[in-house]
């Protein structure tokens, strides 16, 4: 019985440069079509979890994993709030679930300039807010001191509203508040800080960033109160089963709204786009199965005489399969190393350069995001590894059926 070594010899002869191969043409279109392959297989999935990251902490940063609202404020910006220091939000703070939980509150305004006039909605945050998503966001200015102890007249708005309204930094706005229980607006002037652009219409055709006290003065509330509790989570992951355990938990009166259903258009579009990675990984693999196919056969055909001899010699099909598969299994390497180092630098240059634009409008971001874990890099080769494998089984079979004495009478 043949030794693994021996395998491993007859296919380096006949791997040789110098040899006068008919299918090294076929050999080198192999190894394209796998790197090209491995090359597509790593954007494409790099691509796809750069957007859902990318999008999901932009909807999350601006507003939260979760927010526990009162009932009756689900329909309205007004409503009952939420008191801070209760025992129920004492316990939100022990849970090793959630990384950090912080208090704000909305309120519907109309914002006058001297030409313009535009609906808004002010979000009142405080001095627990947790402003990395918006400092990361703006386009100009900064971001609101609010850990005064008298509030501040500062705020944030969209670069789109500033735009619409002509404003600059530093210029005052003033902002019209109707009560539910009053027939006349009241007023509140504001100085403009900053600007922002998170690329989201839902956010900056809409809201203004300032100091949560404004709202709890217009409301009556005390500086214990809020509008809602808004929850960022440890895992990301795992945002239904968390709300579902909170839900046993909180008050009669407060309900749990996730990202997940406040903005179910954008998560539904983020969902779908793990269908089409699917399709494109299935059609990549398809293409280069057969083309390993191909090459094997073709290789296999050139080399009829070779396997006819060695069966007389005395080598068995598994022998001769085995010599096959090392020399088919280099070319895999290759391509796979070829396809490795051309993915990989892809993903690091848009990474760092973000040379590949879209339109936000359309994408809700202005370039196209990469983003590629080293568990998914291994799956994605271990993968490729598992499928040539088995692919290849087919046409290595087929030297089961090669009969010596007829490769020889035509050597």
């Amino acid at each position: 019985m043949a030794t693994p070594s021996f395998s491993y010899f007859i296919a380096n002869r006949i791997s040789g440069k110098g040899t006068n191969n008919l299918s090294r043409p076929v050999v080198r279109i192999s190894v394209v079509s796998i790197a090209l392959g491995v090359m597509l297989m790593l954007i494409s999935v790099a691509i796809v979890v750069g957007f859902k990251h990318s999008i999901s902490d932009k909807v999350t940063g601006f507003t939260s994993h979760l927010q526990i609202v009162p009932f009756d404020n689900n329909e309205s910006l007004e409503g009952q709030p939420v008191d801070t220091k209760s025992e129920f939000v004492y316990n939100l703070k022990l849970n090793p679930e959630i990384r950090h939980i912080q208090f704000t509150a909305k309120k519907a305004g109309v914002v006058k300039t001297k030409d313009q006039i535009q609906g808004v909605i002010f979000k009142g945050v405080g001095s627990d807010y947790d402003s990395t998503f918006l400092i990361k966001a703006l386009t100009e200015g900064r971001f609101p001191n609010l850990n005064g102890e008298v509030s501040t007249n500062e705020v944030l708005i969209s670069q789109t509203l500033a735009n619409k309204l002509q404003l600059k930094i530093h210029d005052d706005l003033r902002i019209w508040f109707v009560q539910d229980d009053e027939t006349q607006a009241r007023g509140r002037k504001l100085t403009v800080l900053g600007f922002f652009n998170t690329s989201l219409e839902e956010f900056d055709n809409a809201y203004l960033v300032g100091d949560i006290r404004h709202i709890q003065k217009l409301n009556g509330w005390t500086a214990e109160q809020a509008g809602m509790i808004e929850v960022d989570l440890a895992d990301q992951n795992r945002i239904r089963e968390t709300s579902m355990e909170l839900y046993k938990q909180i008050p009669y009166n407060l309900n749990i709204v996730t990202v997940l259903d406040a903005f179910p258009q954008i998560f539904d579009w983020l969902d779908l786009l793990d269908m089409n990675v699917i399709v494109i990984l299935t059609l990549l693999a398809l293409v280069a199965s057969i083309t390993l196919i191909s090459t094997l056969l073709i290789i296999i055909i050139e080399r009829t005489n070779m396997v006819g001899l060695l069966k007389a010699l005395g080598a068995n099909n598994r022998t001769i399969q085995r010599i096959f598969l090392i020399k088919t299994g280099r070319i895999i390497l290759r391509g796979m190393f070829w396809g490795n180092l051309s993915g990989l630098a892809f993903i690091f240059l848009q990474d760092f350069f973000h040379f590949i634009k879209l339109s936000p409008e359309s994408y809700y971001i202005d370039y196209v995001p990469v983003e590629l874990s080293v568990a998914a890099f291994l799956m994605l080769n271990i993968g490729v590894l598992i499928v040539t494998f088995f692919v290849l089984m087919i046409p290595a079979f087929t030297i089961t059926h090669i009969s010596p004495s007829k490769a020889l009478r035509y050597a």
